[in-house]
């Protein structure tokens, strides 16, 4: 037979089926005779299909009537079933209208009932409550306490029955003060009890105040019990010092006092869940708040001991070990593993109940919480006056760019130091507030931050005589015909051409400076907003698991002070934003440091065409007369003079001089973007300086008051030359100094009709200058 149940499966191949029988026939067996098998099976198999389908149809067609007729009768109980329900649901109504009086009457009826029992029962029990009044004296004669606690009781319940009777008014303060007897007489016994931890009599007393609605006094009386031998570790602290703080230092036996508050409280909740079973984590939990809540004050008065040397030192600039945040971090540190302890002591508690007493267990530290602020300015003026940023001093010719270089090194190491002092603040923030008193931290940076580019500042100024840019020279000597100076010109000429390199290169290493400040101000203020941003799932609401935010520094220190909780909100709400300055204010001034930078590097690179061009304008070889030629010899151009050589000389090797910075003023990895980042910064400079070399030089030229020809001849010489250097460095001419060469390069006749149709490519007030330089009439 053949398996027909591969024919009705999904994706039948036919092709493969025969192949696979093809491949199970036996090797000796034919495969024709095999497949006319296979052929004569499927035939007979398609048969026997075909005759049981027809048998299948045929009874089929047999059942349909016989169907039908069921559907039939189904359908007419249906309509049957539907008009005897609502038969029955007219009955309903009719009954509801003729009854609807007296059920009204019934509960009418009803009421009056209710009211009469409970007027029969506020008569029981006013009877019962004037009888209990007369025979309570003598329950507490019989000295039976719960027989007491019973009876005060029912005098409770029928009192709050009675209300506001006039005959029982006094009954209430009777009862009080009955209650408050009974609550005395228990008092003694439950301290002795608690004392000797005698589980059965504690029990019994714990029972007769829950009848009288005393349990409070419960509470206060194990706390008053149990806070003694609590007490007595802390107190023995002061008695292991003689005063003067010759003992052990706190911070060293804080751990200890920690440790023994511990196993006692372990101590405590193994019998505290032996005697109350129900109320065992509240009894303990106030224990610790009763416990904290003694010694806070002293514990305060400790911090500020162990503070004290350190506050004193941070006023008189010392160098310190610990500063005062420092060591109360230490000792909040401590604290923060005893309150994880506690957590998993009390993991019983509720959430409400653990920040009672996390907050307790905080509270000595919540007075420097509230001065952080102020105590983290204290520590980073400390830090920052580690620093050595002392200005330079100006020294003999020859060891001036040592001191340049010296001093740029110390202002460059200082930054990465001052950013780590930084991270070092924001990690103390977190630790100690949890991030709550994250705004006072932004404000101690801020003023650090200014009172660090302040010192930068002055440290510039130190900086400039060294560079001898703040040399006045001396205008009033004139330079000879041939350009050459002979005049002393001021601390920039007595430097040697050498270390006149090693100034311009310790100078430049100023860029690095300020780059390097205001590269990593900016990485740390990104960094800054993504720990504030995180914050935010630490405010209490912020989170699904909102309990547990409950258990945060943060969440504990915001969740009574709303105002607090606001404003910490929307400040990370704030720096959820990539334009938002954390540092608005350091910003600004470094900003300025780094204008200040730029310029003193500018006023360095540029002294030295300043120096070269203080005279150009007042040179007599502009005016020289023409010396008389008897003999008619040939004219030969003029040759540039050498101040302009001088200042041509060393423009062109400004991109040498600038090469060495160019690696390290670069922020990216790969070797091109190295090399690309670091022509982009020389090119930049070497621009800036022509163009402020070439601008003194158009100045100058202006100065000049009388231009013979020979005058011209040669300021000609000197603008080609300089413009030659200008396209030797990739700059284009500048209009006023390209106009200058074409006008003092021309002869009289030209100039004249330059003056008279100015073309596209002259400057025009800079021709009519020239021809009234040159004398030469302007219609």
């Amino acid at each position: 037979m053949v398996d027909m149940a591969a024919f009705g499966e999904e994706g039948f191949d036919p092709k493969a089926w025969v192949n696979a029988a093809c491949r199970a026939r036996h090797p000796d067996e034919d495969a024709e005779r095999q497949l006319s098998d296979l052929e004569m099976k499927l035939q007979l198999a398609s048969e026997d299909i075909a005759a049981a389908l027809e048998d299948q149809s045929t009874a089929a067609l047999l059942r349909i009537p016989r169907a039908l007729r069921d559907v039939s009768r189904l359908h007419d109980d249906a309509l049957s079933l539907r008009s005897t329900v609502s038969g029955m649901l007219l009955k309903l109504r009719t009954a509801e209208s003729l009854s609807a009086g007296s059920v009204a009457a019934l509960s009418r009826v009803d009421l009056v009932k209710q009211r009469m029992e409970a007027a029969h029962k506020t008569l029981k029990d006013a009877a019962g409550l004037a009888q209990l009044c007369a025979s309570v004296e003598t329950v507490f004669a019989s000295g039976n306490l719960d027989e007491a606690a019973g009876t005060l009781a029912n005098m409770r319940r029928c009192l709050a029955v009675v209300g506001e009777v006039p005959e029982f008014a006094s009954v209430k303060r009777e009862l009080e003060a009955l209650e408050n007897r009974l609550d005395g007489m228990v008092q003694t016994r439950l301290t002795d009890a608690l004392t000797q931890r005698k589980v059965e009599s504690v029990q019994a007393f714990r029972a007769i105040l829950l009848t009288i609605g005393r349990y409070n006094s419960l509470e206060q009386q194990y706390s008053k019990v149990r806070l003694k031998p609590l007490r007595r570790l802390w107190d023995e602290y002061e008695s292991s010092t003689d005063g003067v703080g010759s003992g052990k230092p706190f911070i060293e036996w804080l751990p200890t006092f920690y440790d023994q508050v511990l196993l006692t409280l372990e101590q405590e909740l193994k019998w505290c869940m032996t005697c109350f079973s129900e109320d065992y984590s509240r009894l303990i939990s106030k224990l610790l708040i009763d416990t904290m809540s003694s010694i806070q004050t002293s514990f305060t008065a400790r911090i500020e001991a162990s503070i004290t040397p350190g506050l004193h030192c941070c006023i008189f600039s010392q160098t310190l070990q610990r500063p005062p945040l420092n060591i109360i971090l230490m000792l909040h540190n401590i604290t923060s593993s005893f309150a994880k302890n506690v957590e998993r002591l009390f993991s019983a508690a509720d959430h409400q109940e653990m920040m009672r007493v996390l907050k307790a267990v905080y509270s000595p530290y919540e007075g420097y919480k509230q001065r952080y602020g102020e105590l983290e300015r204290v520590q980073l003026s400390s830090n920052l006056s580690s620093l050595d940023l002392k200005g330079a001093v100006q020294r003999s010719v020859g060891s001036r760019g040592v001191e340049l270089s010296e001093t740029v090194q110390r202002m460059e190491s200082s930054v990465p130091e001052l950013i780590t002092f930084f991270e070092s603040a924001v990690e103390r923030c977190f630790n100690f507030t949890g991030g709550s008193e994250v705004e006072a931290l932004l404000r101690a940076l801020d003023e650090t931050m200014i009172q660090y580019t302040s010192s930068l500042h002055e440290v510039l100024k130190s900086l400039r005589p060294v560079c001898g840019v703040s040399q006045v020279f001396d205008s009033t000597k004139k330079d000879s015909l041939d350009g050459s100076s002979n005049k002393g010109k001021g601390n920039q000429d007595m430097i040697p051409e050498e270390e006149e390199w090693v100034i311009v290169q310790g100078v430049l290493q100023l860029l690095t400076v300020a780059e390097s400040l205001s590269g990593r101000l900016s990485v740390f203020e990104a960094s800054l907003r993504g720990t504030l941003s995180r914050l935010k799932n630490q405010l209490p609401g912020s989170r699904e698991d909102g309990a547990n935010a409950l258990l945060d520094i943060a969440g504990l220190r915001v969740l009574d002070a709303p105002d607090k909780a606001r404003k910490l909100a929307s400040l990370v709400e704030q720096a959820t934003d990539p334009r938002f300055h954390a540092l608005a204010h350091a910003s600004q001034r470094v900003g300025a440091f780094v204008d200040a930078a730029n310029e003193l590097v500018y006023e360095v690179l540029i002294s030295k065409v300043r120096v070269r061009l203080a005279d150009v304008a007042s040179m007599p070889v502009w005016s020289a007369p023409q010396e008389d030629n008897p003999y008619a010899l040939p004219s030969f151009s003029a040759y540039p003079l050498p101040y302009v050589t001088s200042i041509g000389e060393y423009l062109l090797t400004l991109p040498q001089q600038l090469e060495p910075l160019t690696s390290s003023m670069t922020t990216s990895d790969t070797s091109d973007d190295i090399d690309e980042e670091g022509q982009y910064f020389a090119t930049e400079w070497m621009f800036k300086v022509a163009e402020g070399a070439t601008a003194l030089y158009v100045d100058q030229i202006r100065g000049i008051r009388n231009l013979n020809e020979r005058g011209a001849q040669q300021l000609s010489a000197d603008i080609d030359y300089l413009c030659n250097v200008l396209t030797a460095l990739s700059m284009n001419v500048p209009a006023v100094l390209s106009t200058f060469q074409q006008c003092v390069g021309a002869t009289r006749d030209q100039l004249a009709e330059f003056a008279k149709g100015v073309g596209p490519d002259l400057d025009g007030p800079t021709v009519r200058l020239v021809c009234k330089m040159r004398q030469v009439p302007v219609e």
